[in-house]
């Protein structure tokens, strides 16, 4: 239960005058106030709440009776005298704000408010109550606002980004910025609507956040003073300045962003060198063309470049990469916009020709491709032929998937290339069955390396005039497992297009200067052993490093091999072939041209090349002496052979009528089936011992 309420005193005088003074003291003691009253005309303290005692080290008891200059220090007691003289004399309130610091250094602010007391029908004041509040915080607030006001005007002139304050719909300021993005003067914009400059469509979406009060960012758009439009984004806040409520709008200029955007999505879609579709982007929008029926006839093109890496290995990639640019260009001049083509990465381009209702249509296109790809381009000051081979695939005959398409594009493709390059080939199904059957033989190739599979058989080569024993030459055989022993053109094509001719090649040169050697040690007259060279493995900048890291792990000299080349591969790489050359010989290489007068070899070239021997093709050996037009050319490269100081060699000699001939043209080497055929390692070495004597054959009469 509570407890009973004590009675209350009768109210006397005295009881009153001490309840009203408990009661003040109380009061004072408890507001957030220093409160003091001094005589006016003694100075002294007549009362202090706590709070004013303590602020000076005093208590309620000892502040009593202390004079201004006893509590506060002579120096503040001087500096307030004025304020208190004038409430004296004026009796009226005096108010004034004054500026301490702590013990700390911090600036601490009090409001002091001096009031004069008058008894009633007094004329002079009696006394003056002091009320001195801490305004510190109200002072720091302010000087916040101030502070916060001169870094926004200070933002909003620095700002490289458009600024607009609003009140009520009212344009009440803007920033330069602004006034340039969109095109009018600070004066045309003050006191116009907000809603003025925002674009047409967009006004609904801006007005609702206006009226919503939200603080938000969204990307909207406005109106440049010419009427074009602008992308930006909004970022609206609402603040006070200078005691106004105002919504504040930042104006960001989106078009940088939007072509960083359109920029980065170019080059995630296209080909940096060329400009061209990239291969991923090419392959959805077919998908895409292809799943919504747009392409109800089609063909894709698969575009190679022939002989591209001549170009890279010749005249460095600076200027292949200015040819892929010049036959991108072409590509995209000769083909309707509609269609599209793209870069699939080095010398290989694609392209997608819709809306072709006969093969006759497709042909059109390809021999207008052919023609403007073809067209010399300018490349280090010179003129190159740049000629493409293509393949083609029909939708939907040859596939209705962008991966059957593109399979069977490259399938023909690699087809035109083996057909003489330059030209085009469609996709037909028995090149399927033909691709399948390479991909078996390139597998089959890549296990035979390993499986030592690969044996080389040697032809004799003999002089032409005493029948000696000058070299032999080394033919590469492969023991197929299934297949039984197989030549060179069953399996060098798909070995040269899967780049397995490298490790091949090299297995060929180590393995003939390998037999070398075994043979001299069991004292078998050293003679030179002739090497065949794939065009892939001379065109490797290394290779005159790969032959003398060959002859170092062979243990053998340089002079017991013999490089053979093709006059193809003297046109392809006429520019670094005089170095390249001598280097090899300098190592005491011979080098020879194999199958000399089936190519295009200028006189000129010859005499620039530091070479040993030439070689009559077999396919006018063979017509010899029957084929007048045969012995004209093999007596006029013999001749020519000889005024260049080169040995001349011939292969595929048959019979002694042949034999004869040739020597008496001036021959110096033979070798063919009138000799001996080729033959494993072994069966040379016993056909050499069991020869005897070298002679001519004599000539059947």
């Amino acid at each position: 239960m509570d407890a009973p309420v004590p009675p209350v005193p009768p109210a006397g005088p005295a009881s009153s005058a001490a309840d009203q003074a408990a009661q003040f003291r109380l009061l004072a003691d408890n507001v957030p106030v220093l409160i003091a009253v001094f005589d006016a005309a003694t100075r002294t303290c007549r009362f202090a709440n706590r709070q004013y005692a303590r602020s000076f080290g005093l208590d309620e008891g000892s502040v009593l009776g202390r004079t201004f200059a006893q509590i506060i220090g002579e120096d503040a007691a001087q500096e307030i005298e004025p304020h208190v003289r004038r409430v004296l004399d004026e009796r009226v309130s005096v108010s004034y704000e004054r500026r301490l610091e702590r013990r700390d250094g911090r600036p601490h602010w009090i409001e002091v408010n001096l009031i004069p007391y008058l008894p009633p029908g007094a004329e002079a004041v009696q006394s003056t109550f002091v009320l001195i509040s801490d305004i510190t915080r109200f002072r720091e607030a302010e000087l916040a606002v101030r502070e916060s006001e001169d870094r926004l005007a200070k933002f909003m002139e620095a700002s490289m980004e458009g600024i607009v304050f609003h009140r009520d719909g009212i344009m009440t300021d803007v920033n330069p910025p602004l006034c340039e993005l969109v095109g009018y003067s600070l004066d045309e914009l003050i006191g116009r609507p907000a809603l003025s400059m925002i674009a047409g469509d967009q006004i609904d979406t801006v007005r609702a956040v206006m009226e919503a009060g939200q603080e938000t960012r969204y990307p909207t758009a406005i109106l440049h003073r010419s009427g074009a439009r602008i992308d930006v984004e909004f970022i609206v806040r609402t603040l006070w300045r200078n005691g106004e409520r105002l919504r504040m709008t930042i104006v960001r200029d989106l078009r940088p962003h939007l072509e960083a955007l359109a920029r980065i999505q170019h080059l995630a879609q296209h080909d940096p060198l060329t400009g061209l579709l990239n291969r991923s982007t090419f392959m959805e929008r077919l998908r895409e063309r292809l799943s919504q029926g747009s392409a109800r006839r089609a063909a894709l093109l698969f575009i190679d470049l022939d002989n591209f890496k001549r170009v890279n290995d010749s005249l460095g990639h600076l200027e292949g990469d200015r040819v892929l640019r010049t036959v991108s260009e072409r590509l995209r001049g000769g083909l309707r916009g509609s269609d599209l083509v793209a870069r699939f990465g080095g010398d290989e381009f694609v392209v997608l020709l819709e809306d072709v209702h006969q093969r006759k249509d497709v042909q059109t296109v390809l021999n207008a491709l052919l023609s403007v790809v073809e067209v010399p381009v300018q490349a280090d000051g010179r003129d190159l032929s740049v000629t493409p081979s293509i393949g083609v695939a029909m939708y939907p005959e040859h596939g209705e998937s962008p991966e059957d398409l593109l399979q069977h594009a490259d399938t023909a493709m690699y087809l035109a290339k083996t057909a003489g390059r330059a030209t085009y080939r469609f996709f037909e199904p028995a090149m399927a069955e033909n691709a399948y059957a390479d991909l078996v033989l390139e597998s089959e190739l890549a296990q035979a390396l390993t499986a030592d599979e690969f044996v080389l058989f040697y032809q004799p080569q003999v002089d032409a005039r005493s029948g000696e024993l000058v070299g032999a030459e080394a033919l590469l055989r492969w023991r197929h497992p299934q297949r039984g022993l197989l030549t060179p053109d069953a399996f060098i094509v798909v070995a040269e297009r899967h780049r397995l001719m490298l490790p091949l090649g090299e297995w060929v040169m180590y393995e003939a200067a390998r037999q070398a050697r075994a043979w001299h040690e069991r004292g078998v007259a050293p003679v030179p052993i002739a090497v065949n060279l794939s065009s892939m493995q001379f065109r490797l900048a290394s290779f005159s490093k790969s032959v003398a890291h060959v002859l170092k792990t062979a243990g053998v000299p340089g002079e017991w091999l013999e490089l053979e080349l093709t006059e193809r591969m003297l046109t392809d790489e006429i520019d670094r072939l005089p170095e390249l050359l001598q280097t090899l010989r300098s190592q005491g290489l011979a080098i020879s041209i194999d199958d000399f007068g089936t190519g295009y070899t200028a006189l000129n070239q010859l005499t620039r090349l530091p070479l040993d021997k030439l070689k009559i093709d077999q396919s006018f050996v063979a017509v010899l002496p029957d084929d007048a037009g045969a012995a004209a050319i093999t007596r006029a490269v013999v001749q020519m052979a000889k005024g260049l100081g080169l040995r001349i060699g011939a292969e595929g000699v048959r019979n002694a009528r042949q034999w004869h001939l040739l020597a008496e043209w001036g021959c110096d080497e033979l070798q063919g089936e009138v000799i001996a055929t080729a033959m494993p390692a072994d069966e040379f070495e016993a056909w050499l011992a069991q020869r005897g004597e070298p002679r001519l054959p004599r000539i059947d009469t």
